[in-house]
């Protein structure tokens, strides 16, 4: 036998034998399956069906026919549907870093232990969260109210005409509300953050002659960087989905200061339940999706290069 022949041999039989000397085995992927038929039927399906509903319209003469991208061309002509896709971006360019500097502050404050009672301060600021939307929205509602609330009592004891359900600084007083909601939960991941950091590198510090300020920038600030991002994205998802506040402030707000297409969500919901034109409801879903997903994957690439600088 040639030496060649002798080194194919071997060739044959090492690609015959398994890595490491163990055959592969499949029963771990059978624990898989569980997760498998759920992830499938709770993401993947009604995904994937809502695609499939765009690409249709129900018509009195006809019934449902399909259209192709008809939903989507006509979705890029309504003016409705980018009113109010600017109205949240720019809810989201004023509230989100307003937000998110309170939450900061807040967990700075926290961790300064320099604040006495921090455990109260801690739950009464995220005890705004466990309040579900629709009963803080109420609070907040029956608050703005210039004929009925604190408002209008104020109005009455100082003598002024202050509104702030009018249509000019409605959205802001959404944006104060969901502030209040959200700013004790971003806290808590800050100040999970801060909590990584161990105490003798603050009292290394100050041994060295660093300031409380210098501790914060130098320390505390670059700590915080993955947590922002984080907080940034999920706030990012969480503005363009605005939905159950301005929903149930409809009834509250005199005139007909939020309307059926205030948000991307609303205009959705309308469509849908109200118009029964599901089919351009479904295409408006996956054009906000695709919008959402494309800004949180930006920040996501900004921040990732901030953190490898």
């Amino acid at each position: 036998m040639s030496a060649v022949e002798v080194s194919a041999g071997q060739s044959r039989d090492a690609d015959s034998v398994p890595v490491n000397g163990h055959r592969v085995d499949w029963r771990g992927w059978k624990f898989l399956w569980p997760f498998v038929v759920v992830f499938l039927f709770v993401f993947i399906v009604p995904i994937v069906y809502a695609v499939y509903l765009s690409f249709f319209q129900t018509r009195m003469i006809g019934g449902t026919v399909f259209v192709g991208f008809a939903n989507y061309l006509r979705l890029f002509r309504d003016g409705q549907f980018w009113g109010s896709v600017w109205r949240v971006t720019l809810f989201t360019l004023v509230q989100v870093p307003i937000m998110l500097a309170l939450s900061a502050l807040l967990a700075l404050a926290l961790d300064s232990m320099r604040l006495h009672g921090t455990r109260f301060f801690r739950i009464s600021t995220f005890l705004p969260y466990a309040v579900p939307a629709v009963v803080s929205t109420l609070i907040w509602g029956f608050m703005y109210g210039a004929k009925y609330g604190l408002v209008g009592s104020l109005n009455g004891w100082l003598g002024t005409h202050l509104d702030v359900l009018q249509p000019s600084v409605l959205l802001a007083s959404i944006g104060n509300i969901v502030t209040w909601e959200f700013t004790g939960y971003n806290m808590l991941i800050f100040y999970s953050s801060l909590s990584t950091i161990p105490h003798s590198l603050y009292e290394a510090a100050s041994i060295d002659g660093a300031s409380e300020w210098q501790i914060v920038r130098r320390i505390k600030m670059p700590e915080l960087k993955g947590s922002l991002a984080i907080t940034v994205i999920f706030s990012i998802i969480g503005s363009f989905q605005l939905f159950n506040e301005p929903s149930i402030m409809q009834n509250m707000v005199p005139g007909n200061a939020i309307t059926t297409y205030y948000t991307p969500n609303m205009y959705a919901y309308n469509l849908s339940f109200t118009g029964g034109q599901s089919n351009y409801a479904a295409a408006l879903a996956i054009v906000m999706a695709i919008i959402t997903m494309a800004v949180a994957y930006a920040v996501q690439l900004n921040s990732m290069k901030e953190q490898m600088r």
